[in-house]
């Protein structure tokens, strides 16, 4: 069988930790039952235990208490950048969750499934989109997560703008600093909650306001060389609002204009050869079993 997980963007400014949105850039994995447990398809560095997709699928089993057999786990398409703040991590455990569903005739819930998978990832911000689709807000409590879904206005058309380099989600936590003032709080709250109004409605002009954010962008900037350059292009180019997309490196634009793509693509081959630019549409489905 064959699960097709979309990629994602988490944060989104102000969301620290807590919003999300799945695009339509998929990682196709293929998880058959195997004598012994074998990976293909992806670099050596992850053929090993520590692989999410088989640490996942694993979670599942030992969780229902089913023995585990072996598994072969094949990566077959996968367009989602490693390590680049467009949820990769997230699209191999959606991946190993589904599968273990699936071949195991498990009967568990969409939300049973993104319990388990929040377990694995540690915050559920990526893997609610990755699972559901859409834009999503998420929440921890005691041990457990809630997530809710968001409209998204199809006025608005987003863009990646991807470095030639990875950065690890562990660096890019490491900056951050362990408190927080009481005006950066209160700062982030406000905008994150008329951000979602502004991705509602297509609101570009609020966009550009509620997309900023004091808890993590301006740290995890100074790890990302060419952040400057990039958002100063993209601004030149009509973008309303830019963020860090999930840890980074990676960054989002967001724009009301159909022909900013085209504009910041020329831009950034001359300001920043090696970046890659990638046009993103919401994927609103989420993970899917794709064939069996």
């Amino acid at each position: 069988m064959i699960v097709r997980v979309p990629a994602s963007s988490a944060n989104l400014g102000p969301g620290f930790d807590s919003f999300g949105i799945a695009w339509q850039l998929y990682n196709e994995i293929s998880f058959q039952p195997a004598e012994k447990t074998e990976i293909s398809g992806c670099g050596e560095a992850y053929r090993n235990e520590d692989n999410l997709a088989l640490r996942a699928y694993r979670r599942v089993l030992e969780r229902c208490g089913v023995q585990d057999g072996g598994v072969a786990i094949r990566f077959g398409k996968t367009s989602i950048p490693v390590s680049r703040g467009l949820g990769s991590s997230a699209a191999l455990i959606i991946a190993g969750v589904m599968a273990a569903n699936e071949l195991h005739g498990l009967d568990l819930s969409r939300d049973e499934l993104f319990l388990l998978a929040t377990e694995v990832e540690g915050h559920p911000d990526n893997v609610a989109p990755a699972l559901y689709g859409g834009l999503s807000v998420s929440a921890m409590a005691g041990g457990q997560a809630v997530t809710r879904r968001f409209p998204v206005s199809d006025r608005l058309f987003f863009t990646a703008l991807i470095p030639p380099f990875e950065l690890s989600t562990a660096l890019a936590r490491s900056v951050l600093p362990e408190t927080v003032s009481r005006t950066d709080a209160i700062f982030n709250v406000s905008r994150g909650a008329l951000l979602l109004r502004a991705l509602e409605d297509g609101d570009a002009e609020l966009l550009s306001f509620a997309m900023d954010d004091r808890l993590h962008q301006s740290y995890r900037a100074t790890l990302i060389d060419g952040f400057s350059a990039a958002r100063a292009e993209a601004q030149e180019c009509g973008a309303a609002a830019i963020c860090i997309s999930g840890a980074g490196p990676t960054l989002l634009c967001v724009a009301d204009r159909p022909d900013f793509p085209a504009r910041m693509e020329t831009a950034l081959s001359m300001a920043l050869p090696g970046w890659e630019l990638r046009a993103l549409l919401p994927d609103l489905d989420g993970a899917r079993i794709a064939a069996l």
